[in-house]
């Protein structure tokens, strides 16, 4: 699917989940009344505890993310909470600029930086695209 896992990281799964969920909702890629897999489909797919994945679909349903129907499955809702999302991209922005000072902090010029930042962007995309993103646009280089 669209989830990928890293398991040596120090981010809980749940986290993980959480975090890509909230990424595809706020690029686009998941769209208000997309229906996501199952909690055992996603659980199988990702090796993980149904649990995990039960948690993960239960907490954005309390953030209003998600919208559960009982006996027909997990959808985005068709109003996500864009102030609680723009406030996402707000923190995402933060997390960038403080690595971008830890990265000047060690000596790596801003051309150094630059390249960084392509490569970690062209590994995630290619990590979403290649695990079955759907409405990716892939970006020509």
């Amino acid at each position: 699917m669209f989830i990928r896992i890293e398991r040596a990281s120090s981010i809980p799964i749940s986290r993980q989940m959480a975090e890509q969920i909230r990424a595809r909702c706020l690029s686009g890629s998941l769209k208000a009344g997309d229906r996501l897999p199952s909690v055992r489909e996603l659980a199988r797919e990702l090796a993980v505890n149904q649990n995990t994945v039960l948690r993960v679909y239960e907490k954005l349903t309390g953030e209003g993310l998600l919208d559960r129907r009982h006996g027909d499955g997990t959808y985005i809702a068709d109003r996500p909470p864009v102030r609680r999302l723009s406030g996402q991209v707000k923190q995402y922005r933060g997390d960038l600029e403080q690595i971008a000072r830890r990265g000047l902090m060690l000596g790596l010029t801003p051309g150094e930086l630059e390249r960084h930042f392509k490569a970690a962007i062209q590994a995630a995309a290619g990590g979403l695209t290649s695990s079955g993103g759907t409405n990716e646009k892939k970006e020509r280089a």
